[in-house]
């Protein structure tokens, strides 16, 4: 069993609210129907064991994770991706977590990264289907 808990009624968001698409991303998830639980990680440690949980739910490695092409990994690591061990990448998101590539959603038993802010639209139409795109823009607006 997890430390993160899933719930079909409850949508779980992983998001930096530093980013444009960590806002437009929070702004729909809480647009939709369901009871949300938004971790915001500029404000929020999240531990490397849930880092590790959400990568594994994903199916990807914790280094794919993280955005290697930003000018804060390149500043500190080099144009190069390094060659390092899974704990050196949960260190970086332990610490920086602004490099996180795209946020997370949890959906019931799925794990989903929002690459952009109407990935999120294909997965909760059904549940949000009341729901327009001024809706959803207005209240991004009235948040942010």
């Amino acid at each position: 069993m997890g430390v993160i808990s899933t719930d079909k009624r409850k949508i779980s968001i992983y998001y930096h609210s530093g980013t444009s698409i960590g806002k437009q991303a929070y702004a729909y998830t809480h647009a939709s129907e369901k009871k949300l639980l938004g971790i915001d990680i500029s404000k929020t440690n999240v531990t490397g064991t849930q880092w590790a949980e959400l990568a594994d739910g994903l199916g990807l490695k914790i280094s794919e994770l993280i955005q290697t092409d930003h000018p804060d990994f390149k500043q500190k690591y080099g144009n190069n991706t390094p060659d390092m061990e899974p704990h050196d990448w949960l260190k970086i998101l332990e610490k920086e977590p602004q490099l996180l590539k795209f946020p997370i959603v949890i959906f019931g038993e799925k794990y989903i990264q929002i690459k952009s802010a109407s990935d999120f639209k294909k997965y909760i139409e059904a549940d949000s289907a009341g729901l327009d795109k001024k809706t959803i823009d207005k209240q991004f607006t009235d948040e942010h």
